[in-house]
This record gives structure tokens, C-alpha cells and sequence, in this order.
């Protein structure tokens, strides 16, 4: 694997430096850890499953997916379909932005700054292997670790547009390996609902 590239490493301890900069702490296993680090190595263990011979450049996209998120708020925005629209572009163009140039300080060069970029920003969605990698390995991450969260807060009708929404956005690879999510039944009913 490319974890004992230095470069690969660097990098990959800088981008885990701004995730730790979250001030919303999670609980798990009986500490406490920044939610975007937290999410970051959610989204590394699924890529491991989703494409285990990933590129590194990849897996630092993977890595900064959600880099600072919390720095632009969903409330900034109006509570609407275009509002939301318009928060998750300018997020994923500031977090490519970031990536790129996190991975530049480390040594990466233009192309390969870029290309993240791609893959942060979900450019070629279907058409780049590497683009539908990043989508399904966000999508899986959603399913196991932030649905039921989610459900929590919005009615059963959101909730299956939702799921309907998220599946649509992955591949067949990623809807395999959704099928092994150990879900709640209430969430597995959900999704079985969502896909009838």
C-alpha cells in the first residue's frame, strides 16, 4: 500500500491536522474524537472495501472529503432545494481548493493536485472509476454510521427520497456492499421500502 510513501504520509497528517480543528466532538469507544477526523477514517476504511487498490491520490481524496465542513454552515444557506444545492458546491469547491493545496505543501505535483480536486468537486460522476469510488464510498459511510441519525430528524417520506436519492448515485459495486451493512431493522426496513 502507499501509507509508507513520505510524501503519502505528509499528507495525510496534514489533512488529519485540520479535521482535529472541529470543535464537535463525537463519543466513540468512550472517547472523545473531532466528528471530521472521525468521519475521515470512516471514509478510509470503506475505500479499503470499495476499491483496495486505489491510487494515493485517491485516498487523500477520500481523506478531505468533508475538510472543514463545519467552517460553512447549512444555515448560511436558505432551507431550500436550491440553498442546499448551492451549500454543497461551494463546500466542495473551498474543501478541492484546501485538498489541493494540502497536497501541494506535501510535495504533489499540479496534475495530481488537480485531479484530487476533480474527485473532491464529483466531477466525471459515472464516467471516472475514481469519482464513482470517492460517491460510493461516501454513500456507504452515510448508510452504516449517519442514517439513523437522520432519521431521527425528518419523517418517513423524506427519508426514503433520501435512500432512493443516495442509491441512485452508486454503483452496482456500491449497492453489493451496501447489502453487508449491519443496519437497525427500522433502517433496514427504510431502505427495503426506499427500493421497492
Amino acid at each position: 500500500m502507499s501509507g509508507d510513501n513520505e510524501r503519502f504520509n505528509d499528507a495525510l497528517q496534514r489533512l488529519d491536522a485540520l479535521h482535529e480543528a472541529d470543535p464537535r466532538v463525537e463519543q466513540v469507544d468512550g472517547r472523545a474524537m473531532p466528528h471530521e477526523l472521525l468521519y475521515a477514517q470512516r471514509m478510509s476504511a470503506w475505500l479499503e472495501r470499495v476499491a483496495p487498490e486505489a491510487p494515493e491520490t485517491l485516498r487523500l481524496a477520500i481523506r478531505a472529503q468533508h475538510l472543514q465542513r463545519w467552517t460553512i454552515p447549512r444555515d448560511d444557506y436558505p432551507r431550500d432545494r436550491p440553498g442546499y444545492l448551492t451549500w454543497r458546491r461551494d463546500l466542495g469547491r473551498r474543501q478541492a481548493e484546501q485538498a489541493a493545496a494540502v497536497l501541494q505543501d506535501a510535495g504533489y505535483d499540479e496534475q495530481d493536485c488537480e485531479q484530487v480536486a476533480r474527485w473532491i468537486r464529483k466531477e466525471g460522476l459515472r464516467r471516472d472509476p475514481h469519482t464513482q469510488a470517492l460517491e460510493d464510498t461516501a454513500c456507504l459511510v452515510f448508510l452504516e454510521y449517519y442514517l439513523s441519525d437522520f432519521a431521527k430528524e425528518h419523517d418517513e417520506d423524506k427519508l426514503i427520497r433520501i435512500v432512493q436519492k443516495t442509491w441512485k448515485k452508486m454503483s452496482p459495486r456500491g449497492h453489493e456492499l451496501a447489502m453487508t451493512i449491519a443496519l437497525p431493522d427500522a433502517e433496514k426496513r427504510l431502505i427495503e421500502k426506499a427500493l421497492a
